[in-house]
C-alpha cells in the first residue's frame, strides 16, 4: 500500500484499512467520558433516549448523530454548527498522528470483544470484499448522507466482522499486545460496559495489520445504512479523496464471537386485538400470561420448529406460530433460496405486514424498528400499537446468505455489542 493509503494497481483487493487522525473528546473539557457517549444512532429510542442523552452532558455525541430541530435541513445545519463549535472550543481535538485504534468492550466476565478501528477503502459490491446481508431504506440513507455532507465527518464507526486466523494472526497479536498496555482512554457507560481505546501509530505495526486484513473479506454486522451512505457520498466526490474511505470497527469473530439479537417491530395504529383478529385461520395464536423472560423462552421453543413471533402491547403476550402453508406459498417470493424464504423476517414482511395487516414496511409513521425488547413493549402499551417481538437469527445463516449474494429483509439482525459512539470520530477535511 502506498503512502497515501491507496493500493497499487497490482495489489489484490481485500480489506484496505488506513490510519486517520481521530477526533476525540478532551477529558479535561468534558470530565466524564461516559456522559458524552451514546449508542449508535439507530439504537437510541426516540424521543426518550435522545432527551436522556442530551441531559446527560451538554456535549453528548447524540447532538451530532441525532440533532433535534424542526426540519431536516436545520437539523443537519445545527449538527455542523455544533461540531464546528466543539472543535474551535477544544472540546473535540484531533490526534497529532494518523493511526489505527484498538477498541475493547467488556461486560464483566460475560463478554470480551476487541477489534480495530480505521478508515476502510469503500469497495464495490462486485469485488465481494464487504458483504451486506440486509436491504436498506432509501430515506434513511438520504438522511445519513445529508448529515455527513453537512458535517464532513464520519461521526460513528459501523461494525464489520471477519473470520481471521485466531491467535496466530498479526492483527490479533497486536490487539492483544496493546490490551496489556495503558489505554488512551477508559470509561464505563451506564449499561455496565467498560470501553478502552489504544492508538496504533508505529508504521511497522500498521503495515502488518494492513497486510493481514488484505487477505480477508468482511460481513456488515451493524451499519448497512451507513455503508450505503459512504458509497453514495464516494460517488459524489472525484477520486482520490477522503470520501473513498469510511470509518469502521473490524472484529475477528473467530477470536471474539459477537452476540446476535433480534430487532423488534412496533406497529403504530394497529391495536393488538385487531392484529390478532386478522390472524384467524392463518396462524396458531396462543395468549400467554407470563413474565417477559418466560414469554421469550416460549418464543425460542416455537421458533425452533418454524416461524414464530410474540405480539404484545395489551398487557399480555400472544404467541403466533404454525403459519398456514397456503398463506406462505402465495405471499413469499419463490425465486430466493429456501434459507431466505423461511426466515422469520421474510415471513413477517411478506406475509404479515404486506398481506395480513396491510402495513408498508418502509413507512416510518407505521413501523418503528427497536432493538430493546422492554422498550418496544412499553411504547406499544403507551401508544396503543402492537409490538412484534422476534427471535434472533444465527450468525452462520447470515454469513451464508451474504456469500450467496442474498440480502435479508431490512433490520433482520442486531449484532453486538455495538461500538459506543463518541469515543473516536473521523473528520474528512483533516
Amino acid at each position: 500500500m502506498n503512502s497515501a493509503g491507496h493500493s497499487e494497481a497490482t495489489a489484490p483487493r481485500g480489506l484496505e484499512l488506513t490510519p486517520f487522525r481521530g477526533l476525540r473528546y478532551d477529558p479535561d473539557r468534558v470530565g466524564n467520558l461516559a456522559a458524552v457517549t451514546s449508542p449508535p444512532y439507530d439504537v437510541v429510542v426516540r424521543p426518550d433516549g435522545v432527551h436522556h442523552l442530551q441531559s446527560a452532558d451538554p456535549h453528548n455525541i447524540v447532538r451530532l448523530i441525532l440533532p433535534q430541530a424542526a426540519t431536516p435541513t436545520e437539523r443537519n445545519a445545527q449538527a455542523a454548527r455544533t461540531l464546528s463549535g466543539w472543535l474551535s472550543e477544544g472540546v473535540l481535538t484531533a490526534d497529532s498522528q494518523p493511526g489505527l485504534y484498538v477498541y475493547e468492550q467488556s461486560d464483566g466476565d460475560l463478554l470480551l470483544q476487541r477489534g480495530i478501528i480505521g478508515a476502510l477503502r469503500l469497495s464495490d459490491p462486485s469485488e465481494g470484499v464487504v458483504l451486506p446481508h440486509e436491504d436498506v431504506m432509501p430515506h434513511v440513507v438520504a438522511d445519513r448522507a445529508a448529515l455527513m455532507r453537512a458535517t464532513s465527518a464520519n461521526l460513528e464507526p459501523l461494525l464489520l466482522t471477519y473470520r481471521g486466523d485466531g491467535a496466530a494472526s498479526a492483527t490479533t497479536e497486536l490487539v492483544e499486545r496493546l490490551a496489556e498496555q495503558p489505554p488512551l482512554l477508559a470509561t464505563t457507560t451506564e449499561d455496565g460496559y467498560r470501553h478502552r481505546l489504544w492508538s496504533v501509530t508505529d508504521p511497522t505495526d500498521v503495515g502488518r495489520v494492513q497486510s493481514d486484513l488484505a487477505r480477508h473479506q468482511a460481513l456488515i454486522a451493524d451499519g448497512h445504512h451507513r455503508w450505503a451512505t459512504y458509497r453514495r457520498l464516494r460517488a459524489e466526490h472525484p477520486s482520490p479523496s477522503p470520501w473513498d474511505y469510511g470509518l469502521v470497527l473490524l472484529v475477528d469473530t473467530a477470536r471474539y464471537p459477537l452476540r446476535v439479537r433480534a430487532i423488534h417491530r412496533l406497529l403504530h395504529g394497529l391495536p393488538v386485538a385487531d392484529a390478532v383478529t386478522a390472524l384467524d385461520g392463518l396462524f396458531r395464536v396462543r395468549r400467554i400470561d407470563v413474565p417477559l423472560a418466560q414469554a421469550l423462552e416460549a418464543l425460542a421453543e416455537a421458533a425452533g420448529e418454524g416461524n414464530a413471533f410474540l405480539l404484545a402491547g395489551d398487557g399480555a403476550f400472544h404467541l403466533i406460530d404454525r403459519p398456514d402453508p397456503a398463506l406462505l406459498s402465495r405471499t413469499v417470493p419463490v425465486e430466493h433460496p429456501a434459507a431466505w424464504r423461511t426466515l422469520d423476517a421474510t415471513v413477517l414482511h411478506a406475509a404479515l405486514l404486506d398481506h395480513v395487516w396491510h402495513i408498508p414496511e418502509d413507512d416510518p409513521a407505521r413501523v418503528a424498528y427497536i432493538h430493546d425488547t422492554a422498550a418496544t413493549i412499553e411504547k406499544a402499551e403507551r401508544d396503543g400499537g402492537t409490538a412484534v417481538l422476534m427471535h434472533p437469527v444465527r450468525e452462520e445463516v447470515v454469513r451464508d446468505l451474504a456469500r450467496l449474494g442474498v440480502t435479508m429483509p431490512r433490520k433482520s439482525t442486531s449484532f453486538g455489542p455495538k461500538p459506543a459512539s463518541g469515543l473516536v470520530l473521523r473528520a474528512l477535511d483533516l
